[in-house]
């Protein structure tokens, strides 16, 4: 397996820098098990679906998890990675290598962090001076939104984006990045998807900075994954395990509930209840237990994720229908357009 089978060439005004208005109106490219791939909307989902199925949406919520501050004269930028409780963050910061433990960084009058903990890996353990509501205060005041490298925005962002780069599922703050599949939900879609018989059920992944790290070894197979921490509680656990045994279907709604989902499956298919970190990778080879379909953005040449709908649909079928997607100019990667991909071993869809 080598890094360059995972590589595409994909013209730089194709890649999304707003979502599609209103947001139900994002193409999809449906990928059958077999057959040929077909030109459709998001808004099609209803007749795409069967009653019985169960789509499984991310309920995270994306924080203004990027903060820059200074060091003595030094500017140090951080994002934000996970909350470890009593104001301590894992965080990733620019320029890590000169920073140690005891420096401290001053972001605001009043907001400051000590470095407690310097990993090998590059990621940093900061101690802020605010904990709990005062530090999600001083993160809303402070904070710009972690917007992708390839939507070109000033650092912040802008207004709009605070809205954009949010599903409408979001609830559990800690993301750094949104579970992108889920922006393009609204409630009138939901409200047609449940008149067809389709149900819904929220599970919890909140998305880390690795999520933009790029692949550099060239097999794959080398690539460390960071962790990412999820919840599967004990009534979504039922849900799709009821919804299976009645013969519905599982649609993961993008890759971070895909990966969630095959986290907390057993051998058999079953899912229980989940509550940790986990490094899963993706690759093909890999025989998928917790899902029938994934609904997906379109993803970036050598990604992670690329790998991950290579392992579901194959590489030559993806590869085929990603240059589909590219000549037919649909429009790519977080704010773009979308796919539907059913699992090759499943009943073909309606």
């Amino acid at each position: 397996m080598h890094l360059a089978e995972f590589d595409f060439d994909l013209p730089r005004e194709l890649i999304a820098d707003r979502p599609a208005e209103p947001r139900d109106s994002a193409r999809l490219l449906v990928l059958p098990a077999e057959g040929a791939v077909a030109d459709r909307r998001i808004a099609d989902l209803p007749r795409l679906l069967r009653p019985g199925d169960l789509l499984v949406f991310n309920d995270t919520k994306v924080i203004p998890a990027r903060l820059a501050g200074r060091r003595g004269l030094a500017t140090v930028e951080i994002t934000l990675a996970r909350d470890l409780g009593g104001g301590a963050w894992r965080v990733y910061a620019k320029g890590a290598r000169r920073l140690h433990p005891g420096d401290r960084i001053e972001f605001a009058d009043d907001l400051a962090a000590e470095i407690i903990v310097k990993s090998p890996e590059g990621e940093v353990t900061l101690r802020f001076n605010r904990e709990g509501l005062a530090f999600r205060d001083a993160l809303a005041r402070y904070g710009a939104m972690p917007l992708p490298p390839y939507i070109k925005r000033p650092r912040s962002g802008d207004a709009q984006d605070r809205a954009d780069y949010q599903t409408i599922f979001a609830r559990e703050e800690g993301a750094v990045a949104a579970p992108t599949a889920g922006l393009h939900f609204t409630p009138a879609l939901l409200d047609a998807l449940a008149a067809r018989g389709v149900s819904w059920v929220t599970v919890t992944l909140h998305v880390g900075p690795g999520t933009f790290l790029p692949v550099k070894a060239d097999d794959p197979r080398e690539h460390r994954m960071h962790a990412e921490w999820g919840v599967v509680n004990a009534e979504a656990a039922r849900r799709i395990n009821s919804t299976r045994a009645r013969g519905g279907r599982i649609v993961a709604v993008g890759t971070t509930s895909l990966r969630l989902l095959e986290s907390a499956a057993v051998e058999n298919g079953e899912t229980r209840e989940f509550s940790g970190e986990t490094r899963l990778f993706i690759l093909p080879g890999y025989r998928f237990r917790a899902i029938d379909l994934l609904l997906t953005n379109f993803h970036l040449p050598r990604s992670t994720l690329l790998m991950l709908v290579a392992a579901l649909a194959g590489l030559d079928r993806i590869k085929a229908a990603y240059a589909h997607a590219v000549a037919a100019r649909y429009r790519f990667f977080s704010y773009g357009d979308a796919c539907l991909i059913e699992h090759p071993r499943k009943a073909e869809m309606p």
